[in-house]
């Protein structure tokens, strides 16, 4: 394919390469005449392991050039990979500058191009970027319509400095998001001959990934630092703790607890997060990440609650009591605590949870609900039809069969909120609201 890749900073340089070495005639465009020559040259612009072999061989094959001229780039290209730079203004916003003139250059090319065209957004940007800037820019810039004259597709880079170049050829996976297919496909065949899978997906949710990927990443190493500093004023092996900890691939380095919902609750994550906190500031030892996690997960009841709120309706039904669905343990449920909420607002609330049988109750289950909703009897109904004929809105706290099979009961002037993803708004009446989705 004859590619152009706009930017030839550390993403742009070691794409640019990579793809070359990979057979396909590249040319980078960059306004800095140092970087340029040094491709020309035959050198690298930027101090990357290996990547100065990839660019002499790709020179010395015929398969790499580099210019400051956008025109000469787009004419003989058939795509265009963005990788200029989006750095952060001082109040922390992104500065899109680059990503813009970028495309003005890009469009102001094709407006004299018959072909069609398709621009790659290489670059981190924001959701709604391609939508609100990219797009407008090289319609406006070329006179020529998204999806006719030109395309535009969001592939995200996952490459580490320092190991950029094995990166770019052992993926965790290719995202490609674009709104026509024969695009994503074209973008597709760069990456063919990588071993990894490639996701086509839409633009929005490929832009939001790379933040979600990175804001993972900067948490992992605030957790293990707040791990370690702990682990330190207690005598413990800080890196012997975090191997074991990386030994489970059940629950802790596996997708397991990474879908979006309503808050945690139970006998165990509350009270151990407590008592970490509370033992490392016996030794004057502040853990802000940790110490915040309880603190978040109090904002994702109230923030259900104020939703429930603003809906104006009296009537509130909650399936699922329990802290997680399949069992009847209602210590720290976040959804008695949601419970608490609506009943001191004055919500006339019922509650269905077939696990959880008030007789059967006893022992420190039976305090904990006694304190929180001491007049409880009264709220439970006996089946799920008698909590939806009682409710305006129904909130369905946990994942219930039953409210399939029973969505045929739901009415056109009722609400659902989902708040475990348990339901699909096509299988009921009424308007459907997710917590998170």
């Amino acid at each position: 394919m004859r590619i152009a890749v706009f930017g030839l900073g550390y993403v742009g340089a070691v794409t640019a390469a990579c793809l070359a070495d990979a057979g396909h005639s590249v040319i980078g465009v960059d306004v800095d005449a140092y970087k340029v020559s040094c491709i020309n040259e035959g050198r690298s612009p930027i101090v990357e392991r290996d990547l100065e072999d990839y660019i002499r061989r790709a020179r010395a094959g015929g398969r790499l050039i580099a210019t400051s001229n956008a025109e000469e780039a787009v004419s003989q290209s058939d795509l265009a990979l963005v990788c200029v730079g989006t750095p952060s203004r001082r109040n922390g916003s992104l500065n899109l500058e680059f990503v813009e003139r970028v495309c003005h250059q890009i469009g102001t090319a094709l407006a004299s191009c018959e072909a069609a065209y398709t621009v790659v957004i290489r670059s981190t940007v924001l959701p709604g970027t391609c939508e609100e800037l990219v797009i407008p820019v090289l319609e406006s810039a070329s006179g020529k319509r998204h999806g006719e004259g030109f395309f535009v597709c969001m592939n995200p880079e996952f490459l580490r400095e320092g190991s950029a170049i094995h990166d770019f050829h052992h993926p965790p996976l290719t995202i490609i998001g674009a709104q026509h297919d024969e695009a994503a496909n074209q973008v597709a065949e760069l990456y063919a001959h990588l071993p990894a899978e490639c996701v086509k997906t839409d633009l929005r949710t490929a832009e939001t990934v790379k933040y979600a990927n990175n804001a993972f990443h900067a948490l992992k190493i605030t957790f293990a630092n707040e791990i370690g500093a702990w682990c330190k004023q207690e005598g413990v092996d800080s890196h012997l703790v975090m191997r074991l900890l990386t030994m489970d691939t059940k629950l802790n380095i596996s997708p397991a607890y990474l879908t979006p919902g309503f808050a945690f609750g139970g006998s165990c994550l509350p009270k151990d997060l407590r008592a970490l906190v509370y033992r490392a500031h016996q030794h004057d030892l502040n853990l802000p990440l940790l110490e915040s996690i309880l603190v978040s997960n109090r904002l994702q009841i109230e923030r259900t609650a104020e939703l429930i709120v603003q809906l104006g309706k009296k009537h509130v039904g909650v399936v699922g009591l329990a802290f997680k669905a399949g069992t009847d343990d209602l210590r720290e449920s976040p959804v008695v605590t949601l419970c608490e909420y609506l009943i001191g607002k004055g919500f006339a609330l019922r509650i269905y949870d077939p696990n959880v049988s008030l007789s059967a109750i006893y022992g420190s289950n039976k305090a904990y609900i006694e304190r929180e909703i001491p007049h409880i009897h009264a709220l439970m109904c006996d089946s799920l039809p008698q909590l939806i004929e009682h409710s305006e809105v129904v909130v369905l706290a946990n994942r219930d069969d039953r409210v399939t099979q029973h969505s045929h009961l739901f009415r056109d002037d009722q609400t659902v909120i989902d708040l475990a993803r348990s339901i699909s708004a096509k299988t009921i009446r009424g308007r459907y609201i997710g917590l998170y989705w």
